[in-house]
């Protein structure tokens, strides 16, 4: 008889709450192998024994063939000496170590089985709205420690009936050691409340929601990762009401839809983007509107796309059954304000928004909103990475120390990385409001919780009066002042294991700059410690500082005199002489007088300011809505190929200057060019600016490597444009492509610079020390 053989296997990586043990001990059993498998606070642990062959087998399958949402970043395999007489395998209790390195699964949508028993009127969770199993349903939106047991979830309050026991013990059951699960008997509860709190009867209080949501009503919907408030989408009215309540002027909402044939009367969707909106992240997807959709104009209005998700708990499948086929399902919070997650403080917070609410008492533990992605062709990119995504992480070229990255001020997130890993926090929001602060403030304490790590440095933007700036000079640690856009870049080179150096192409709305002006549009030579800025678009006046963010005609005000100078009054366009004479003469005279009007090269102002000259937008009314008008008019004028000729200079410094698009703008338009045709000539001729800095960086240096990043390349019309050209003339190009290119990503930047930054240090101090030594 052969001798036995054993071996000692530890996997580190998302590997619980996934259903990996019950894998383990299916594949040993199999396998015909004894031995053990348990959770630890590192990943999981197992032994197993048998014949050598067998064991082989094991080794090679359980990697191969590890469930779908397992995610194994590690696995150390050692020989032990064999137990004899052993017999069977077990699934152990869980065990805590020291070190706490496990990663914990993001929140899965609802599987087809469980959709299966949902829908089933002779199964026992026939209604049920958490029915859950291993492979579907909350995780990290329940969870505050590791190792992930039900007695670290917000499921510990609950106590399973003997049916859900049994299952939940039964190693062959797909609800074995599911965390969340429950049933009717045992498991949170739904109940319906008035605006002021006060419960209300119902025999069903999901078919009396969706009862409601016909009728028009406002709904606040408890969810997996906070409060959605919803309406009926084709409801005018009703879309109109929650636009005033939530103080929502004319952003566009998001919507919900029954099913994939209900979203296609509404929206175009391709290969791409059904892939994404059916993967088990289940992400808000912007996708084409269709022509004869029935939704109610100010869902979106003044858009060509719309944001679009399939059901993902069974709540949702259960409220979209018996109600309107197509929901608005927008972020419970008044504008700007953290999504809501807790009962009492949605009512406090919502109800003044919502007609009713939709209550269930399983405690949300990390605010968690809808991620946002676009789909163009074969690519995706992320305008927010939250729920589905999160908590995964990047994988990092190289080890090396922790470093939390804070993020800027707009779209926060932060960043920790631990060893090989990055993982960037869930969307907070904009930091301009205390509730959001603090809610920063969580998403950093929970993050170092979860991760089990705690940051050796720390790095901030360069802008000291960014809340998160001032919030890490608490911290007791080495801190690095991370210019904007080269944390930008860091991010994108570090997404894809690259050192640099890189061109660098930095795109957005604001980023302070070295030289204390509004940076948004530059060309760097970049890596992972330093940069160089070796071109940007020109500096004009920015009157009224952020005011002109919001009010774009502003913006076109300055461009027209960076333009022509003295003369800039004959080249007003119609639409901008709608704007009062002793308005448009007051924002020219900050202009002169270089006062409360800060130098700028941003991209983000220089669309603003098209726009405006096109008379698309005069004031906005959500941040980049005239950015985003000018794209979408450029998508009807795409068939038009025009570039306008731009003259780069021959300085050290490349200059792009935007007196050449506003002339060649104001020409055209005068001509009788339309204005999708215009703004197509405006994006193409930007595009192409860019790509001719990118050959003279190359001509000079050598470099051949593209790292792109920046707000700006969410515009779709744009970053096509950029990166198709880039790649003709044999440029290789990264983008973002697992966080958003915007600053929802540049927390990830600023971490691994500041490591960077901390490790060169260090190595400077040790060889000053060694040659002080040998002195």
């Amino acid at each position: 008889m052969a001798e036995a053989q054993r071996v000692h296997v530890d996997v580190r990586g998302v590997v619980q709450g996934v259903g990996f043990r019950p894998f383990v001990f299916d594949l040993a059993s199999r396998l015909g192998l004894s031995g053990w498998v348990l959770n630890t606070s590192d990943g999981v642990t197992l032994e197993v024994q048998g014949n050598g062959p067998q064991v082989d087998a094991f080794v090679r399958d359980f990697v191969q063939e590890a469930p779908p949402l397992a995610f194994i970043v590690e696995v150390q395999v050692a020989n032990v000496v064999p137990i004899p007489g052993e017999n069977g395998f077990e699934i152990r209790a869980s065990r805590a170590l020291a070190q706490r390195s496990a990663l914990l699964p993001p929140d899965v949508c609802i599987c087809d089985d469980c959709l299966r028993e949902l829908l089933d009127p002779s199964d026992r969770r026939h209604r049920y709205p958490f029915i859950n199993c291993t492979n579907c349903g909350p995780r990290y939106t329940i969870i505050h420690d590791v190792p992930y047991d039900r007695d670290k979830t917000s499921m510990a309050s609950f106590a399973m009936c003997e049916a859900c026991r049994r299952e939940y013990e039964d190693p062959r059951d797909r609800r074995f050691h599911a965390q969340p699960n429950a049933c009717f008997a045992c498991g949170p509860r739904v109940w319906l409340a008035d605006a002021a709190g006060r419960s209300l009867v119902s025999e069903d209080p999901i078919r009396q929601a969706a009862a409601w949501l016909r009728n028009g009503k406002i709904v606040a919907v408890k969810g997996l990762g906070g409060f959605h408030l919803a309406v009926d989408a084709t409801h005018a009215g009703a879309v109109k009401r929650l636009r005033e309540r939530k103080q929502r002027e004319a952003k566009p909402l998001a919507i919900m839809c029954r099913d994939l044939a209900e979203a296609r009367r509404h929206a175009h969707i391709d290969d791409h983007a059904l892939a994404l909106l059916s993967s088990r992240h289940r992400p808000i997807v912007l996708v084409p509107k269709t022509e004869g959709s029935t939704l109610a104009a100010n869902v979106a209005p003044d858009n060509a796309d719309i944001g679009v998700m399939l059901p993902y708990t069974p709540l949702h499948v259960l409220l979209l059954g018996d109600g309107p086929a197509t929901l608005v399902m927008t972020s419970g919070n008044l504008s700007e304000e953290p999504i809501a997650i807790g009962n009492e403080e949605a009512i406090e917070r919502l109800g003044a928004i919502a007609d009713v609410f939709l209550l269930h008492d399983r405690e949300i533990l990390v605010r968690n909103d809808d991620s946002v992605v676009g789909a163009v062709g074969a690519r995706t990119t992320f305008f927010r990475r939250s729920r589905g995504y999160v908590p995964l992480p990047v994988m990092l070229r190289d080890d090396g120390a922790c470093a939390l990255g804070v993020g800027a001020e707009l779209k926060s997130t932060v960043c920790l990385t631990r060893g090989r890993m990055a993982f960037s926090s869930q969307h907070v929001g904009d930091l301009s409001n205390e509730p959001a602060v603090d809610a920063f403030v969580d998403a950093v304490e929970h993050l170092q919780r979860v991760v089990g790590a705690r940051p050796a440095c720390v790095g901030v933007d360069l802008h000291p009066d960014y809340a998160s700036t001032r919030w890490a000079e608490s911290l007791d640690v080495p801190r690095f002042a991370v210019q904007h856009h080269h944390a930008h870049i860091a991010a994108c080179l570090a997404e894809h294991q690259e050192p640099g150096p890189a061109i660098g192409i930095a795109l957005d709305g604001v980023g302070l700059g070295t030289d204390g002006a509004v940076w948004g549009g530059e060309v760097l030579l970049a890596d992972l410690v330093s940069f160089r800025r070796v071109g940007h678009l020109g500096y004009v006046r920015m009157p009224g500082g952020d005011q002109a963010s919001r009010q774009p005609w502003r913006m076109a005000v300055s461009y027209l005199m960076d333009a022509y100078g003295k003369d800039w009054r004959r080249f007003c366009p119609e639409a901008l002489r709608s704007i009062d004479e002793g308005r448009r003469e007051a924002v020219a005279g900050l202009v002169q007088r270089g006062v409360h009007a800060p130098l700028t090269s941003s991209t983000g102002r220089l669309f603003d300011g098209m726009a405006a000259l096109c008379g698309l937008f005069l004031e906005a009314r959500f941040e980049a809505q005239a950015a985003m008008g000018l794209e979408m008019a450029a998508r009807r004028g795409v068939q038009d190929e025009t570039v306008w000729p731009v003259d780069l200079g021959v300085h050290d410094m490349l200059c792009i200057p935007p007196a050449y698009f506003v002339r060649c703008g104001m020409q055209d338009l005068a001509a009788g060019v339309s204005v999708p045709v215009v703004a197509m000539r405006f994006h193409r001729s930007l595009a192409t600016a860019l790509l001719e800095a990118c050959m003279r960086v190359r001509e000079e240096t050598g470099c051949e490597v593209v790292a792109a990043g920046g707000g700006s390349l969410q515009n779709r019309v744009l970053s096509r444009l950029l990166i198709e050209g880039l790649e003709k003339r044999g440029f290789r190009v990264l983008v973002p492509e697992r966080l958003p290119p915007g600053d929802g990503g540049i927390a990830l930047g600023q971490a691994v610079v500041a490591r960077a930054r901390m490790e060169d240090s260090v190595a400077v101090n040790v060889s000053a020390t060694m040659s002080t030594d040998a002195s």
